[in-house]
């Protein structure tokens, strides 16, 4: 039995050796190919840590403060325990005086060493029992932070949850920052609005370079189709052609049409002559088909021509008429509209139409990346502009201030309401995460010089303590 207890606690002196060189059996089996006396955690490291699963060590790390620390805390526990020991000779010399038959101040000197003894001692077992169990025992109660280190992480992760991420907390804290006023007053600088202008082109610049060009294209030429398909244009253009015939914007082009005939008559009448012939029946004379191809000629270069010198010409009037009907035609005559929705579903289905659609936004894609390029550019010195005329408004107007405020204040107040859960859950996965014994030892490099303190101050104040006891006892004759 002894034996085995013995073997037992060989092997946890050795697995503890090996976590704090960090050749435990994780490290030896991990097969990282690490010296043995370089990187983090191996032994020529100052503190090395044993990784357990699921956590991670470079997110817990000592650093070359943290020993500084350590260095710190072993002074401070050498000055406590030296003060221990002080008190403890005292507390043998001043017994050894009066049991010698010295009266008077030996009783108060031993009474407040024994005291001051007590108080150490006891402040020592305190303090060592928040970080490991004392002289080894498996006291109850003791290694607080070890054995308790994911119950504290979960109750850290309650208290910011209920203390710092609550709706009421985060809106009166973001209400007092006045973000409005601030905001405006930073962007009304010509040099900030220029570093935000900056700030923003480069990320415009960034998200359409990223943006890959045929699953944009795909998109965009998806997007206007189906738009197009689900609008009718009957009516529409309906009330456009109404609105151009009542306005007359037709006519200038009813005039370009037949000033370009009458120019077209006038170089190819020949190709009217050969047509009117060539139309004619074959049993009539040659001589009879030129007489009547040049009467055609002359009496259809006539009319065009007067279309084109009189404005009141009946054969303008027609075409105002047949426009007007149209119009009306296009909404309200479905037989029209139906076939206009038709036309309009053939031109959006023809492979070209589909191609110029989709190559538009490599146009537009060019135009915006080198407008955001030129510091000069309409873009660039547009935005600026706003910006700083957003700031200089914001800058004097409370009641856009008070708007900006308040979506802020909504938003924060959305986020920790909602993933409040998720936030503190960080501090507690990240906590039970973290080595045991590296915690405390963590922990204890921070704090631990303070903690040195109330054992120096435990026997101070103990041994007080015991002089005024025991000279109360000796005033009242006990």
């Amino acid at each position: 039995m002894r034996t085995g207890r013995r073997g037992r606690w060989a092997r946890g002196r050795v697995e503890r050796m090996e976590r704090i060189e960090g050749t435990g059996p994780d490290e030896r089996s991990a097969g990282t190919g690490a010296p043995p006396g370089g990187g983090a955690g191996g032994r020529g490291s100052p503190v090395a840590g044993v990784r357990r699963p699921g956590a991670s060590l470079a997110s817990f790390a000592y650093t070359a403060a943290d020993e500084e620390k350590r260095r710190g805390v072993r002074r401070m526990k050498t000055t406590a325990t030296g003060l221990l020991l002080l008190v403890a000779l005292v507390y043998v010399l001043a017994t050894w005086a009066k049991n010698e038959g010295v009266s008077g101040w030996p009783g108060f000197v031993a009474a407040a060493a024994e005291a001051g003894m007590v108080g150490a001692l006891a402040d020592w077992f305190a303090v060592t029992a928040l970080f490991k169990r004392p002289l080894g025992l498996p006291i109850p109660h003791t290694a607080i932070i070890p054995t308790k280190k994911d119950q504290l992480g979960a109750s850290l992760g309650s208290f910011v949850g209920e203390n710092f991420l609550s709706g009421d907390v985060v809106r009166d804290r973001i209400h007092s920052l006045a973000i409005g006023g601030r905001l405006g007053a930073w962007l009304a600088e010509p040099e900030h609005a220029d570093r935000v202008t900056a700030e923003l082109s480069t990320a415009l610049r960034g998200a359409l370079t990223v943006l890959r060009d045929s699953d944009v294209q795909a998109v965009v030429g998806e997007a206007i189709t189906r738009r197009a398909n689900a609008a009718e244009v009957g009516p529409g253009l309906g009330k456009m052609l109404e609105k151009v015939v009542a306005d007359g914007g037709h006519r200038k082009v009813v005039d370009l049409v037949c000033a370009r005939a009458h120019d077209w008559l006038v170089e190819h009448n020949d190709l009217v002559m050969d047509a009117v012939q060539g139309g004619a029946p074959g049993w009539t004379p040659r001589f009879v088909d030129k007489r009547v191809g040049e009467r055609v000629y002359k009496e259809l270069l006539r009319f065009v021509t007067e279309m084109r010198d009189m404005p009141g010409h009946p054969a303008r009037g027609s075409i105002d008429t047949f426009l007007t009907d149209f119009a009306a035609d296009l909404q309200t005559d479905s037989e029209t509209r139906a076939r206009v929705e038709r036309l309009k579903s053939e031109i959006l289905g023809r492979g070209e139409v589909q191609d110029v659609i989709a190559s538009a936004w490599s146009s537009v894609r060019q135009m915006v990346i080198a407008a955001a390029e030129d510091e000069r550019s309409e873009l660039r010195l547009r935005a600026r502009a706003s910006l700083m005329a957003l700031g200089a408004r914001l800058a004097t107007d409370g009641r856009l201030q008070a708007k900006l405020e308040g979506w802020l204040e909504d938003a924060a107040v959305y986020v920790v309401t909602t993933y409040r859960a998720e936030i503190t859950s960080l501090i507690s996965d990240t906590v039970a995460g973290w080595d045991a014994d590296q915690t405390s030892k963590k922990i204890e490099a921070h704090i631990g010089r303070d903690l040195q303190f109330i054992r120096i101050n435990g026997t101070v104040v103990g041994a007080l303590a015991g002089l005024l006891i025991y000279s109360v006892s000796r005033a009242f004759g006990a």
